[in-house]
């Protein structure tokens, strides 16, 4: 289905619309039989300005299939009337909640706040299309209608609503991919080469239960199979699609014909037009698509091997999307190599359609995925992958390695910390954390014991363990019954065996293998076992790590010459184990915090609006002439310490401050001078109008006569803090904390989060910069009020996130004291609206 604008030349298609609706739902929708649409209401039905009148209709096949619509009632008026109808044929499937959405976005950007509606109470279904959206509704009966009136502004409620209808869409469309009863395969080659025969020989040898049809138009067999000229009616819901790109668009046709709902484009070569005609082909025809040039699906419960890798992964509870088909085959080697059996396997390549965001969605209530694994090149919608992202993770971990990491390392880093994603530089870690998320239980702590046979594992260990966040309470000789006992202490959370080749040495002769002398040795969460473990050991040897049974502690195995793929995991040295042990037991403290809360405050937006303007951009700081910043950020509640920019003789600048109230501060207005007061560019705590002529003097001498200063009001003395707001062109708003001071400013000491930000994100950045123990009290200090600094960033946040415009914000410095803050200056930029996916009604 597409949501557009109506059109005059929709006339047509809005009549042939009306001739298929029964007779009840045009008694329901015009409260009279209404048997055809005359001329009058016809031009008035498709002919609307935008703005006072607005209408959006559904089309799908090349037919309009509904009509939503709102109607001003009067100039300048905040409420308008809303309606909807839907073809029968359509109707319960979710049309009016999602057209709703759009419609109430459009009409919040021409200033309404209000709908209100007439429904006859026979009409229940569109009663609940009002009422189960999430606002609230004001219900009121009378001369035999129902009058609905609810703000349009989104809630937390309305959008919990709108997200879960999204991920429950967007879930069945993926597990429609992943679960088809049949697949058709073209562009295999009757001679058994080429990419298609490939994907077939894959097919056939993963044992995939369905029917399997290469279509070919003269071949008769393609690898054993009989090959058909074209796509039998309704036995396939997946086809493979190996022909050249330009080719492809006529598959899609007839595919669709055929009752195929899903699409692997592994065919390279499209451009963006090509690959923007593929989309619209695609979803006119309500199919789904992974790719193109892409390395296929897998679904290993059903013996699905899709992809051009020649052995289905194994079976496991473990999700895997990786972006890039050149590395996926590898990848998939690696996750075998490493004991880590897979539930489901997507490769995207240029992910035209569907995204790593759809398959986060659908292994979020996935009963046979238990944890994600993702290798992400770019995002697509990173808004959107935070929001999805944080609440997978509050269930199962994921574990990802952005490749845009590299260029966008912190935003990367904001984004996988504000959503509870354990993020990873190297596809070596991404398997090592994978190996233990997907085997083991999660730590309740940081504490971590050690059983080892050389002391020096111990040491290795103890070095390795603070980096990684973790703590060595404990460091046992090696034996079984001392893996018993450090799961048995309460003083460990995870345990890390550790044990030298040299002592095994002896049984390279004897032909045992580690999976003869440890198969008791394997934990209770499994995932499999490999058939390349084979390790030789002495027969008589004890098992690396003894039957853990239902053990509730995560344990980990150090052994150089061990091959990985058993049910415990292991590394070939302790700093990889250890490092692994610390993302894990990180992610597990973020899991048991509770989860952050979205504090909606009261704010002006319509100020806020106003000051934003509509024209091409400005940039204004404050204390100054230009007020908009300040004007800007009062809009939200934040105030700026009263100040003005002066030029001019002393008696000017000693006028200012008279009519400011002394005492007041006197600094250099222009940039990197304003804050530094080493260089003698602020002059402080001026109580009378002869200290404030002798300061501005000595400012002239030192900087120029010419040189510009504010004095300001004098604030209680602070910590001082800086607030920043960039919009990254790729990840949108992100909200920066960190003290003041050259020191911080050096070394970047700030620490980052996505807006709009929850009171647990704000706390997260609260703590995040290396020197925020000063906000606690240091050395005698006392500690700043962190409640008001926490409401700073919430408001800071929330305004970010509501203005497209805004390019950048900073508050600096801000000073924090024992009961309250100031903002001492504040700088903002605005600019061309930035492009948020995420931020409006649903779409694909």
């Amino acid at each position: 289905m597409r949501l557009r604008q109506i059109e005059p030349v929709d006339a047509d298609a809005i009549v042939e619309m009306h001739s298929r609706f029964s007779e009840r739902t045009r008694y329901f929708r015009y409260f009279s039989p209404y048997p055809r649409i005359p001329p009058r209401d016809l031009e008035r039905f498709t002919t609307v300005d935008h703005h006072d009148r607005e209408a959006i209709v559904a089309e799908s096949g090349g037919d309009l299939i509904a009509v939503a619509r709102y109607e001003r009632l009067g100039a300048g008026a905040d409420e308008a009337e809303v309606a909807f109808v839907v073809e029968d044929a359509h109707q319960g499937r979710g049309l009016g909640s999602v057209m709703m959405e759009h419609l109430a976005a459009r009409a919040r950007d021409e200033g309404i706040v209000r709908f209100v509606a007439e429904v006859l109470p026979q009409n229940a279904r569109m009663i609940r299309t009002f009422t189960e959206a999430g606002y609230e509704v004001a219900r009121q009966y009378a001369d035999g209608v129902v009058h609905l009136t609810f703000p349009i502004a989104p809630t937390s409620r309305s959008l919990s609503v709108q997200w879960r209808r999204e991920q429950r869409a967007e879930a069945r469309s993926v597990s429609r991919l992943l679960n088809p009863r049949g697949v058709l395969v073209y562009g295999a080659r009757g001679d058994g080469t080429g990419l298609g025969a490939a994907v077939l020989r894959h097919l056939r040898a993963g044992g995939f239960p369905g029917p399997i049809h290469p279509v070919h138009r003269r071949a008769k067999r393609i690898e054993g199979l009989p090959a058909v000229p074209e796509p039998p009616v309704g036995e396939a819901d997946l086809a493979v699609i190996a022909v050249p790109a330009p080719g492809v668009a006529g598959v899609i046709a007839e595919c669709a014909a055929a009752g195929v709902t899903g699409l692997v484009v592994i065919s390279a070569g499209f451009d963006d037009a090509q690959r923007t005609e593929l989309v619209r082909l695609v979803r006119d025809r309500g199919m789904r698509l992974v790719g193109p040039a892409g390395l296929g699906i897998a679904n290993t419960a059903i013996g699905l091997n899709a992809t051009l890798a020649p052995a289905l992964p194994t079976p496991g509870r473990v999700g895997f999307f990786s972006q890039s088909a050149a590395l996926g085959i590898a990848l998939l080697d690696a996750a075998g190599r490493r004991g880590i059996g897979l539930s489901t396997f997507v490769s995207a390549g240029d992910r035209a359609d569907v995204s790593g965001n759809d398959l986060l969605q659908f292994w979020r209530d996935d009963p046979q995925t238990d944890a994600v694994l993702l290798y992400l090149e770019t995002f697509g919608n990173p808004r959107k992958f935070t929001r999805i992202a944080r609440e997978l993770t509050r269930h199962k971990p994921v574990v990802a390695v952005a490749a845009a990491a590299r260029s966008r390392g912190e935003s990367v880093a904001a984004l996988f910390a504000s959503s509870g994603v354990i993020r990873v530089d190297t596809v070596a870690e991404l398997f090592d954390v994978g190996a233990l998320v997907a085997s083991q239980p999660l730590p309740a702590g940081s504490r971590l014991g050690v059983v080892a046979d050389a002391e020096v594992f111990g040491s290795l260990a103890a070095a390795a363990a603070p980096a990684a966040g973790l703590a060595v309470t404990s460091v046992r000789p090696y034996s079984a019954d001392a893996v018993s006992a450090a799961l048995a202490d309460p003083a460990v959370d995870a345990v890390l065996v550790a044990t030298a080749p040299v002592a095994l040495l002896s049984g390279l002769r004897s032909g045992a293998t580690r999976e003869d002398s440890s198969s008791s040795a394997t934990g209770a969460r499994a995932s499999g076992t490999s058939a390349s473990s084979t390790t030789p050991v002495a027969p008589d040897a004890p098992p690396l790590v003894p039957d853990l049974g239902d053990a509730d502690k995560p344990v980990v195995v150090v052994h150089p010459m061990a091959i990985p793929g058993g049910k415990v995991p292991v590394y070939p040295s302790v700093e990889e184990a250890v490092r692994a042990l610390g993302k894990v037991a990180a992610y597990a403290a973020w899991r048991r915090e509770p989860a952050g809360v979205f504090e909606e405050k009261v704010v002006d937006r319509a100020a806020a609006f106003q000051v934003i303007g509509s024209d091409d951009g400005w940039t204004g700081s404050t204390p100054g002439i230009d007020t908009r910043a300040g004007d800007l950020l009062a809009a939200y509640g934040v105030s700026v310490v009263a100040g003005q920019r002066v030029s001019g003789e002393p008696d000017d600048v000693a006028a200012v401050a008279e009519v400011l109230g002394l005492p007041v501060a006197l600094k250099v207005a222009a940039s990197p001078w304003r804050h530094r007061f080493d260089l003698g560019a602020v002059r402080l705590n001026l109580a009378t109008v002869d200290e404030v002529v002798r300061a501005h003097a000595e400012l002239q001498d030192r900087f120029g006569t010419a040189v510009e200063v504010v004095v300001q009001r004098m604030a209680p003395p602070g910590v001082p803090c800086v607030v920043q707001v960039v919009d990254d062109p790729a990840f949108g708003p992100v909200v920066g904390f960190g003290l003041g001071g050259l020191a911080t400013d050096l070394l970047g000491d700030l620490a980052w989060c996505p807006a709009p930000l929850t009171d647990r994100d704000a706390a997260r950045l609260l703590r995040g910069p290396l020197a925020s123990p000063l906000l606690h009290g240091y050395r005698g200090t006392p500690p700043v009020d962190v409640a008001a600094l926490s409401d700073l960033l919430l408001r800071v946040g929330q305004l970010a996130d509501d203005q497209l415009r805004l390019a950048f914000l900073e508050l600096n410095p801000v000073l924090a004291h024992e009961r309250g803050l100031s903002v001492l200056h504040a700088e903002a930029q605005v600019g061309p609206p930035a492009s948020r996916p995420d931020t409006g009604p649903r779409r694909l």
